[in-house]
């Protein structure tokens, strides 16, 4: 059912905000060639293995891509443990550069332990970095496969540089990065020993940027998980999607990011689905469950959100085929998003890719989805007037309409209990 406050009035969309810094790595020219992420979040959970890997689909996904790193690296501090989750096979390894931390007491033998994970990790195409210790001998199985290695300026004297660059530039092919530059000193020094890539507070200092995420209820979250492990249809799996706004959201937006590296535009709860596949739907769930935090029936707005995808679901059927059905709903689910979002319904729809009819229906009410959802909002405001209006063009008549709306109903209400 609906949740209210204690006053009787609608709650709020349950969104969180995430708070991610990132500061500029340039080359010798100052353009930026990517930007290390950081997780600024200060309601967020204290850092876990898995807090690395939610950072980047929140970069990758939920933040906008273009926003926040456009086309460059992205940069991503991870514990080892975070390395073995399966996680990070949602995501397209391309742009991302996966910062690998020492071990704190450096044994021959957990640094073999951790090189099949770390070699697979570069053999999927992951670019992996380290920090000057993996020019230590005790890492040098790890060397071979460094991209990047970070010299930090605050910890290293100059002779030290100069000795760890000529060893690096010998026995690596890795790019080295200074990073922690904070004068024009620190720059002149590491560039007369070819360093080409910089990092610091003389450069840019970190900037904090906010993105805005749609929490979906736990329960509709280990719905879909129950049914994943138990490799459901994607009938039973698309219905999960089709009553939780915030759930439907998440899925598009991720499917649809740049960092998943589709070549084409998703626009279908059932494309995503098969597209994506039991394995890594099941792991993307998980990951949501991990990071949700509070369980209980969708707000009065995802709530509203779910009766108009449905309603027009069934209406479109009265007269269309399953794709276009399926459009609707889209766009009925869709409808909230300026309220779960708190932006204007334009700037919510720049998060996701929607085929044009649907965005002309969201943004103009045009067309026939324009028109469905005029009449949806017509149910709810009980406005004769548009009602008729819209069923007059739909051709649709008041049985038709009034019994799809029974039916969307009881179908949102049945979840809700």
């Amino acid at each position: 059912m609906s949740s209210t406050t204690a006053t009787g009035s609608p709650a709020t969309p349950q969104t969180n905000v995430a708070m991610i810094a990132r500061q500029a790595i340039v080359n010798a020219q100052h353009a930026v060639v990517g930007y290390e992420l950081f997780n600024r979040s200060r309601s967020g959970p204290t850092h876990t293995a898995a807090t690395d890997v939610a950072l980047v689909f929140t970069a990758l996904s939920h933040a906008g891509t273009d926003e926040l790193v456009g086309k460059k690296l992205i940069f991503v501090n991870c514990t080892h443990e975070s390395l073995v989750g399966g996680h990070l096979e949602l995501v397209d390894p391309d742009k991302v550069v996966l910062e690998i931390p020492p071990l704190g007491h450096v044994a021959a033998e957990e640094v073999a332990t951790r090189m099949p994970t770390l070699a697979a990790l570069r053999a999927r195409g992951f670019h992996l970095a380290f920090n000057h210790t993996v020019l230590q001998s005790a890492y040098a199985a790890w060397l071979p496969l460094a991209d990047y290695i970070k010299l930090d300026l605050s910890l290293l004297a100059p002779d030290q540089l100069a000795v760890l660059i000529s060893y690096a530039n010998r026995n690596s092919r890795a790019d080295l990065i200074a990073e922690k530059v904070e004068t024009a000193q620190q720059y002149d020094m590491v560039s007369s020993h070819g360093v080409q890539l910089f990092q610091g507070y003389w450069f840019a200092r970190p900037a904090l940027v906010q993105a805005k995420l749609i929490t979906p209820a736990q329960t509709s979250i280990l719905e879909l998980i129950t049914l994943v492990r138990n490799q459901a249809s994607t009938e039973d799996i698309e219905e999960v999607l089709k009553k939780d706004a915030g759930l439907a959201f998440n899925l598009m937006r991720l499917i649809n990011s740049s960092g998943f590296g589709l070549a084409r535009e998703i626009t279908s709860f059932r494309q995503a689905v098969m597209l994506m596949g039991l394995k890594k739907l099941f792991r993307w769930a998980a990951l949501l469950l991990t990071t949700s935090r509070t369980s209980g029936t969708p707000s009065s707005v995802g709530q509203t959100a779910v009766v108009r995808g449905r309603l027009m679901e069934l209406l479109a059927l009265e007269s269309m085929g399953q794709e276009e059905a399926d459009q609707a709903f889209v766009v009925g689910i869709f409808s909230m998003l300026d309220a779960m979002l708190g932006m204007p319904m334009e700037t919510a729809l720049g998060l996701l890719s929607v085929p044009p009819s649907a965005e002309a229906a969201l943004l103009r009410g045009e067309g026939v989805l324009g028109h469905l959802l005029t009449l949806a909002r017509a149910c709810e405001s009980n406005d004769d007037a548009a009602f008729d209006r819209a069923a007059s063009t739909l051709q649709l008549t008041s049985q038709q309409i009034n019994g799809a709306h029974l039916q969307a109903l009881a179908w949102a209400d049945h979840f809700g209990e």
